[in-house]
C-alpha cells in the first residue's frame, strides 16, 4: 500500500504528517520505528495523523506517536504543523480551528505572515492529573536521582513534564539526567524533562529531552511547561520568549485556568509516498 505523506518541522522538531481522510493506513508500532529512523527511513520526532472528528464540536482529531511507536497525548510544535497542513492542503478554509487530541480539544489560529497561535489549553498542576507522584500540590518537588537530589516543577501541558532549573543551557546534563528522569518512578507515565536558564523575567533559554524521542530541537509543549513553571516560581512574566536550539517561541499564560498561549512557525520540508 502506498501512503502519502508530507515531512514538516516546527523549529527543527521534525514530523511525517499523513492525512488519514482522503487516503486510508493503519501504522503499527515497529512501522512507525522503522519509518522514523534517520537511516534507513524518513527521519522524524513525531507521525502526525490526521483524522476525521470523533465528536461534533472539533474539525479534527490529532493523533502522535513518537520514535519509538508509543501513542502520546500532545505535541505543540506539531500542532503548528497540523494546521498549516489542513489549511494548505485545503481540508479546511477556517481561521480558527478546534481539533480533538488525546487529551482534549485545542484551538489553532495561522496568522497572517504563516505563523501559528494555538490555545494549549489550561496547564494542569495537581499531580494525579499530571500524573506526578506527590502527596500535595507544590511549585516545587524534590526528586532523587542517582543518589543526588534536584528540584523539579511538574506541570502537564495535555502530556507530563518535569522542569529544572539550570544556570547554563550549553553545560545542562541533559544526556545524563534527561533519561533518569523521563522514567523516573515518580512520572508512573514517564515525561518530558525541560531544561530552562532564565535570562531575564521576559526571556529564557531552554532544552527538553522528550518521553520517547529523547533530545529534541524545539518541544512546544515543554516551552508552555517551562513558562508556567518559572511562573509559578515568581521568575517570569506573563509573556516569554523561549529559545530553544531549533529557533524562538512565544509562549504568554495569565495565570490560574487561562489557557496558556504559544506562537511560532510551521515549515514544510518535501512530500512523498511510502509503501507500508
Amino acid at each position: 500500500m502506498l501512503v502519502k505523506f508530507t515531512k514538516m518541522h516546527g523549529l527543527g522538531n521534525d514530523f511525517m504528517v499523513v492525512d488519514l481522510i482522503s487516503q486510508h493506513a493503519h501504522f503499527r508500532p515497529e512501522q512507525i520505528k522503522r519509518l522514523a529512523d534517520r537511516n534507513f527511513g524518513i527521519g522524524f520526532d513525531q507521525l502526525l495523523l490526521v483524522e476525521p472528528p470523533g465528536r461534533p464540536d472539533v474539525d479534527f482529531r490529532y493523533r502522535i506517536f513518537n520514535a519509538d511507536g508509543s501513542e502520546v497525548e500532545q505535541c505543540g510544535n506539531g500542532a503548528r504543523c497540523f494546521a498549516r497542513f489542513v489549511r494548505d492542503s485545503r481540508l479546511t478554509d477556517k481561521e480558527v480551528i478546534r481539533v480533538e487530541t488525546a487529551k482534549g480539544a485545542i484551538e489553532l489560529r495561522i496568522t497572517e505572515d504563516s505563523r501559528v497561535v494555538v490555545d494549549m489549553g489550561p496547564p494542569r498542576l495537581i499531580p494525579a492529573e499530571i500524573p506526578f507522584v506527590a502527596e500535595v500540590q507544590a511549585s516545587t518537588y524534590p526528586i532523587e536521582v542517582g543518589g543526588e537530589e534536584y528540584l523539579i516543577s511538574a506541570v502537564s501541558m495535555g502530556n507530563p513534564h518535569g522542569v529544572l532549573l539550570v544556570d547554563d543551557v550549553n553545560t545542562a546534563p541533559v544526556e545524563r539526567l534527561g533519561p533518569l528522569l523521563e522514567c523516573h518512578p515518580r512520572f508512573p507515565q514517564k515525561a518530558n524533562i525541560g531544561f530552562m536558564e532564565i535570562v531575564h523575567r521576559k526571556f529564557i533559554k531552554l532544552r527538553v529531552f522528550e518521553r520517547g524521542a529523547g533530545e529534541t530541537l524545539a518541544c512546544g509543549t515543554g516551552a508552555c511547561a517551562a513558562v508556567v513553571a518559572g511562573q509559578l516560581r515568581g521568575l517570569l512574566d506573563s509573556q516569554v520568549e523561549v529559545k530553544l536550539p531549533g529557533g524562538h517561541l512565544k509562549i504568554e499564560w495569565a495565570g490560574g485556568d487561562h489557557s496558556v498561549m504559544m506562537e511560532g512557525p510551521a515549515t514544510y520540508v518535501f512530500e512523498g509516498q511510502v509503501r507500508l
